[in-house]
């Protein structure tokens, strides 16, 4: 029984130190370009670029990495199904969004200018004396 979850045990392993060698490099690549900020920017940001690389490339290589992989491989292929609308359709939904915009805009600012009046008449305060 113990040889057969000692491989899983070890990827188990495997996978936590990828993982640690991950941040490892993020956060040398963060301290790295704050501690050497008198070198060159472009210097540094190579660095940090390559750094930055090679921790994705080993975050790859984890069974997280695999299945974020695989599941933007999927959404590249929902994209390619989706039937997007034509430049009239969109054109016709954007005028139509302003104008119900444009209309309830002007009914809450009705709703308000009959509110400030009433709140006037009853409170007698002059809001509308601005």
């Amino acid at each position: 029984m113990n040889a057969h979850y000692e491989p899983q045990g070890r990827r188990r392993v495997l996978e936590v130190i990828s993982w640690l060698i991950v941040i490892a490099l993020l956060l040398m690549a963060i301290i790295g370009n704050y501690i050497y900020r008198d070198l060159s920017l472009l210097l540094r940001s190579l660095i940090v670029i390559m750094l930055i690389v090679i921790a994705i490339s080993i975050a790859l290589l984890t069974t997280k990495g695999k299945s974020t992989l695989n599941f933007v491989r999927e959404a590249k292929i929902e994209m390619r199904k989706i039937i997007w609308p034509s430049r009239q359709e969109t054109l016709h939904t954007t005028l139509i969004v302003a104008a119900v915009t444009a209309i309830m805009s002007l009914i809450l600012w009705g709703m308000d200018s009959i509110l400030i009046r009433l709140v006037s008449f009853i409170t007698g305060l002059r809001f509308l004396d601005v």
